[in-house]
Formats: structure tokens, sequence, C-alpha cells
């Protein structure tokens, strides 16, 4: 099972995933808030995870999924910050943090 909620902000949108054990065949079904559907592509998305861990392969595959967005970015539960992973608007660098 898996379940998204989107948070919004002015400049970015939070994409909160929920997931139990999943198995990679869900990415057939899976359906996340679309940012250019859903009219939030201008902004940046900030991916985190709930309560449970995520597998590597979902994180890439939502990264790319958000590859139209502003800029994509996964929360870091180490320093509670996201870490942007890719930018088109030159607000940020790989790398660069965002206090949310």
């Amino acid at each position: 099972m898996i379940s998204f909620k989107k948070i919004l902000s002015q400049s970015f949108v939070i994409i909160e995933v929920e997931c139990g054990s999943i198995q990679p065949n869900i990415l057939k079904n899976i359906k996340p808030p679309d940012s250019v559907l859903e009219k939030f592509s201008n902004k940046g998305v900030i991916l985190r995870c709930g309560e449970n861990s995520m597998p590597i392969w979902l994180w890439c595959y939502l990264v790319h999924f958000y590859h139209p967005a502003k800029f994509v970015a996964v929360f870091d539960t180490r320093s509670l910050k996201a870490v942007v992973v890719q930018d088109h608007s030159g607000l940020y660098a790989e790398g660069d943090l965002i206090e949310i």
C-alpha cells in the first residue's frame, strides 16, 4: 500500500509518501500528485517519507516523476532539511539545503 499527501507552501510543495511493504511492480499503478496536471510545476517539490522507510527505487522514480517542477529536493532526517537534487530555477545548486 502507498499513499501521497500534498502539503502546499508559497514556494514549494511537500509530497509526503507513506508506504508499507511494497514491490517494484507497484510503479505501474501508483498515482502521485501530478505537478503538471495539478498546476504546481511552477514551484519546487520536496519529497518526504512518512513513518516507514522507502526503497531507493521509489525515491528514484519520484525524483524523475517530478522533473518538470522548478526544483526537486528530498528531506534528510539527519539534518531536518531538504537537500536539492535538481534545479531548473537557478535559485539552487545540487546539494543546497532548504529549511522547511
